[in-house]
């Protein structure tokens, strides 16, 4: 007997699991933000405007952090295939869902290689920068920096698909969210002062601009 296929059930069951892929990148950042920054709030020792989030991985209390990359890590490769569904067919449908799924990988990364205890967190330190970092602390700045430049670029593609789709508002949210990361993160790198604030509101806002980009297709299913 041959079985009867309903356009209308498939179609059904693909947005159904678009709409769970989504769900999956619009939960990624908010989770990791207030994950982090309930840490830094409570941690004894910690400094937002010294001590990058990274640096939370250390300590009795680490594997909240290192749990936090992965699981948020994971959560936004898994929700790049729904952003990849979503803006298939559309400038930039290619790039950024990778992009996004890049971003994903290295967060993951990060949560695999821990940041070396610096500057005095967790609480008996010693203050200052470690005169040599540990092969774990160089790969997890590395994963950070394929994460950022990912994150970077995602937005900025973001950027040129909600132009070229007569969204002004969105294109202009895009390249904002972008630029404030761009911004951040050189700011961090070159030593400016609260340079590890500046680079959490950087990473925070592009990361919340992505989930909102999700949860908006998300909504349009």
């Amino acid at each position: 007997m041959t079985a009867i296929h309903n356009p209308a059930t498939t179609a059904s069951s693909t947005s159904a699991t678009t709409r769970s892929l989504l769900t999956c990148a619009a939960v990624a950042a908010p989770l990791w933000a207030v994950v982090s920054l309930a840490q830094a709030a409570t941690r004894e020792g910690f400094d937002l405007t010294r001590h990058p989030l990274s640096v939370l991985s250390n300590g009795s209390l680490g594997w909240l952090q290192i749990t936090n990359f992965l699981v948020c890590g994971v959560l936004t490769v898994v929700g790049a295939a729904g952003l990849r569904r979503a803006l298939h067919g559309t400038p930039g449908g290619k790039w950024a869902p990778w992009l996004v799924r890049v971003n994903g990988i290295g967060m993951i990364a990060a949560g695999v290689f821990v940041m070396d205890p610096a500057d005095g967190f967790p609480a008996g330190t010693p203050y200052g920068m470690p005169e040599t970092l540990t092969w774990h602390s160089y790969g997890h700045m590395a994963s950070g920096s394929i994460a950022f430049t990912a994150l970077i670029a995602a937005c900025y593609v973001l950027g040129r698909h909600f132009s070229r789709a007569g969204n002004r508002g969105h294109a202009i949210a895009s390249r904002v969210a972008g630029t404030a990361l761009l911004i951040g993160n050189g700011w961090a790198m070159s030593g400016g002062k609260a340079g590890s604030l500046t680079l959490a509101v950087g990473a925070i806002t592009a990361m919340l601009w992505i989930s909102t980009v999700a949860a908006r297709y998300r909504r349009s299913l």
